[in-house]
């Protein structure tokens, strides 16, 4: 009889363990779900809120093809000039961490510009968004502080810590020592850590389209 009754208890256990398993799978699937969902719709405002308020304010925006090796300024829908650029030589696909050489995919704002003796003259991105923040922390390159701290930022329109796995001081540059050499790599390769790279000149001359808060979109 105790033998019966224990063998019931265990069934009772069991079952009551496969219940709550299967309670919290359901919970973590619907959870999933429902952030997959809040990803497509942060990105969408992000981008729509960039491409936007930069129209309706007629100023300039810049556009970032990686496939095309090219930047593009635009000015309420309208051209204004095209230049060749260099990308990361991590190749395809966006950053996701420290280190892997990839130009981020996304919507972005220039931060500030300033001289530069490496790269003759730097403007820094916000990197990294809030999509580069979600896929750190949901793919554990960042933590839940981590990610509150970029979020803030960006809520304040502040720059985002660079310091993170997710890697920082992404921008857009020139080349600083230009010889021949270097003007021939960059003629042919992506050669950055992941930032964009134009010559000396043509980073001279797109300062005037540029101020903090200038919009860009960076394209695969």
């Amino acid at each position: 009889m105790a033998r019966g009754t224990s063998e019931r208890g265990r069934e009772a256990l069991n079952k009551s363990g496969m219940d709550l398993f299967s309670a919290s799978l359901i919970h973590k699937v619907t959870r999933q779900k429902r952030m997959s969902a809040l990803i497509k719709t942060i990105y969408l405002a992000l981008f729509l809120s960039a491409a936007l308020q930069g129209a309706e304010a007629g100023e300039y925006q810049l556009r970032i093809s990686k496939k095309n090796n090219e930047l593009i300024v635009e000015r309420s829908g309208e051209l204004v000039k095209k230049y060749r650029i260099a990308s990361g030589k991590g190749g395809r696909g966006t950053k996701r961490r420290r280190g892997d050489n990839k130009t981020p995919v996304g919507a972005y704002r220039i931060m500030n510009g300033k001289e530069s003796g490496r790269f003759h003259y730097f403007m820094h991105l916000d990197y990294p968004n809030l999509i580069d923040a979600w896929h750190g922390y949901k793919d554990k390159v960042i933590n839940a502080a981590e990610f509150k701290k970029i979020a803030m930022a960006h809520k304040q329109r502040q720059a985002p810590p660079q310091d993170t796995g997710l890697g920082g001081f992404i921008g857009i540059h020139g080349l600083g020592r230009a010889d021949q050499q270097r003007l021939a790599i960059h003629q042919r390769f992506n050669w950055t850590e992941g930032c964009i790279a134009l010559t000396n000149a043509e980073i001279s001359e797109l300062r005037q389209f540029i101020k903090p808060g200038t919009s860009v979109l960076i394209g695969p």
